[in-house]
Parts: C-alpha cells; sequence; structure tokens
C-alpha cells in the first residue's frame, strides 16, 4: 500500500490549506512509479502560484521498502529538491512504518524565509499524511 504513488500524494490531490487553496495531480509513467527508474510527475498550484516537481524511484524493495528523489529543479513554494521514502519492519505482531523525507531550501530571498518559517510544518504534514493514508487504507476505509 506504501508503494502506491496515487496514496501517497492523495494529501494534496484536493484544495487545503496546507497548499493554500491549491492541489496537486500526480501522473504515472508506464512504470505507474513502481520499478528502480520510474518517473513520478506532479504537478498543480498552491498560493496561486504554479508548481511541479518530478521524481525518479531510487531504489525499491516491495512491499518492505522504496526510496524516491526529485530531479532536475522542481517548482515548489516552501521546499526545493527532496528524497522521501518508506521502510516496514515486523515489530511485534505487526509492522512499524517509518515514512520520511529530506529536503532542501530554497536559493536565499523570501522563498528561503518562508521555507525556514514553514518547510518543516510542510514537510511534516506530508509525511503524517502519508502515514494516516496508510492506516486507512489498511483499515479498509478509502
Amino acid at each position: 500500500m506504501a508503494d502506491e504513488p496515487n496514496l501517497m500524494t492523495k494529501h494534496m490531490g484536493g484544495p487545503s490549506l496546507m497548499m493554500g487553496g491549491g492541489s496537486m495531480r500526480c501522473e504515472l509513467d508506464a512504470l505507474g512509479g513502481k520499478a528502480t527508474g520510474s518517473v513520478i510527475r506532479l504537478a498543480g498550484t498552491a498560493f496561486g502560484l504554479t508548481i511541479a516537481a518530478e521524481e525518479v524511484v531510487e531504489a525499491r524493495v516491495p512491499p518492505t521498502r522504496k526510496v524516491w528523489a526529485t530531479i532536475g529543479m522542481p517548482q515548489l513554494v516552501v521546499i526545493q529538491a527532496y528524497r522521501m521514502g518508506f521502510a516496514i519492519t515486523p515489530f511485534g505482531a505487526g509492522n512499524l512504518l517509518l515514512v520520511w523525507i529530506d529536503y532542501a531550501l530554497p536559493e536565499p530571498g523570501l522563498a528561503r524565509w518562508l521555507a525556514r518559517a514553514f518547510g518543516g510544518m510542510f514537510a511534516r504534514w506530508c509525511v503524517n499524511n502519508m502515514v494516516r493514508e496508510i492506516q486507512h487504507r489498511q483499515a479498509g476505509r478509502p
């Protein structure tokens, strides 16, 4: 379930406060974002600005691990290039899910100031929503 790009980006698919009223759509290549080298494209708006990012799957060990990162120059608001992923490990009678993101700040100026103020909050929002979506799916909720 954590390997589904559309599930992992669902929190950005509709207007939200964290997206400044905007949203993003996820476009997958022929590999569906489920193979090393697969490309995932994100595009939309945030705070009235056009945003876009292209990601490539760097590593994938189904169903326990996946890492993907931006390629090129992402057009984002409070973070820039990023690398993120998940790992699932056995834990007691269940599993432990770790979702993480490492990101760069924009170049100096207003965008960097905004990133310092809101980048961490946005990254936590993304990670928390990804975990929540996986939990909902595991529980059989849409």
